[in-house]
């Protein structure tokens, strides 16, 4: 059974003929609290489905790990750092891989890459992106051919078509009589990539590792292995399990998440921020809170003067206002979160019909990795974001719950 300050603060809370006014301020402060609530979950939804996604098109052309030795040497192979993994569950491919840094030169354009040196035939073992290599995939690259696969910017940029030479200059050079000579060679572009990803597309060249090898005077040695894993989310814990640890000092090994770490970095950071900024909102809805509750209090004088009459605690009377405010909070809240759940769920859908109506791409594949409104709604987020409101809401009934109480019956009836 409600108590009394429960009774009539609900009262309270609906209108009168006398009071619609007051009616409008409270339903205007619930609109204002539901409309924060609304903005927050469907905006970090969206920022968390694009994150989600961008994710996964990243794993699908990066190794989830990477492992090798410090130092390399000739009684060092890569097939020992294999049966590192072999056997593991968590671990469903490897390759071994060659990477260093040169110049492409090609009519006159010249521009600084990271050369890639891989086996064709394990390479798909660890990442995803053959099918998007035109026009043979990986079959392309045949050892001591010295065939390339670009990014589709990189051959843009380049202007490098299939079948053209293109020119490779390393940063060690050879020395001659006339002093240091950069080393360069002649290599054919044999695909181009596009996985829609502008870093890869813009700064990837692939060879075939044995080319890579003899182009930067490796003899059989390797730049390291990487890995597939099964659950790359987990990275960073798998890995610290797999090299033992009398081995730790000789192997090294990260994963997808320290090399991308200052991406995502930026992403929680602006996440962080937009929520902060977002709350504001929240912030002014509860502010019409206050002044919805004031004015309540002010009205109500007479009210407030009998009950204290009548032996009502100031507790009791601070009480009234304080369920007042939290029922409309809540009120908001819960309004919020309905619908700004419901929203996130159909944003694609409703950014579609936009898209429809107005006759052109709101969301392109070429600046925002994919071609539509992606959504991904956290639990966490939405608790977050439900607490925060309702935090608020409390807090901006207790100010005039206090000045409440402090109402003297004598003053109050006065003038009644």
């Amino acid at each position: 059974m409600a108590s009394l300050e429960t009774w009539i603060g609900l009262r309270y809370l609906r209108a009168k003929k006398r009071n619609g006014f007051m009616s409008i301020i409270s339903a205007v402060s619930i609109a204002g609290i539901a409309l924060g609530v609304i903005t927050l979950i469907v905006v970090l939804s969206v920022m968390n489905g694009f994150q989600r996604e961008i994710r996964n098109q990243l794993l699908s052309i990066a190794p989830h790990a990477e492992l090798g030795y410090y130092q390399n040497s000739d009684d060092r192979h890569w097939q020992d750092l294999q049966k590192l993994v072999q056997g593991n569950k968590q671990v469903l491919g490897s390759a071994p891989y060659v990477a260093d840094q040169a110049l492409l030169a090609n009519g006159g354009e010249v521009r600084g890459v990271q050369i890639r040196g891989i086996d064709p035939a394990i390479e798909s073992n660890v990442v995803d992106y053959e099918k998007d290599i035109s026009p043979d995939g990986f079959k392309g690259l045949k050892p001591g051919e010295f065939d390339i696969i670009l990014g589709k910017g990189l051959a843009e940029a380049l202007g490098a078509n299939i079948g053209d030479k293109i020119t490779v200059i390393t940063p060690d050079g050879n020395v001659t009589p006339a002093g240091m000579v950069p080393r360069l060679k002649q290599f054919t572009l044999v695909g181009i990539l596009y996985t829609k990803i502008f870093e890869v597309d813009n700064s990837l060249a692939m060879t075939h590792i044995a080319d890579a090898q003899k182009l930067y005077r490796l003899g059989n040695a390797v730049s390291g292995v990487r890995l597939k894993l099964a659950d790359p989310q987990e990275a960073p814990s798998i890995i610290h399990k797999i090299v033992p640890g009398n081995l730790q000092s000789q192997i090294w090994i990260n994963d997808w998440t320290y090399q991308n770490r200052s991406y995502f970095d930026a992403v929680q950071i602006e996440k962080r921020m937009l929520f902060i900024i977002l709350l504001l909102i929240i912030a002014v809805a509860a502010f019409n809170l206050v002044s919805s509750l004031v004015m309540a209090v002010t009205e109500k004088q007479a009210d407030i003067a009998i009950l204290r009459t009548l032996g009502m605690s100031p507790a009791g009377i601070m009480r009234i206002f304080i369920i007042q405010g939290a029922v409309a909070g809540f009120m908001g809240t819960l309004i919020g979160v309905i619908l700004g759940v419901t929203l996130a769920l159909n944003v694609g859908k409703i950014v579609a019909l936009i898209e429809d109506l107005v006759g052109r791409r709101l969301i392109t594949s070429q600046i925002y990795f994919v071609d539509y409104m992606p959504s991904y709604i956290k639990v966490s987020d939405v608790c977050v974001i439900a607490f925060a409101a309702l935090l608020l809401s409390f807090l901006a009934t207790i100010y005039p719950s206090w000045r409440a109480a402090k109402t003297q019956p004598a003053e109050a009836l006065r003038y009644e």
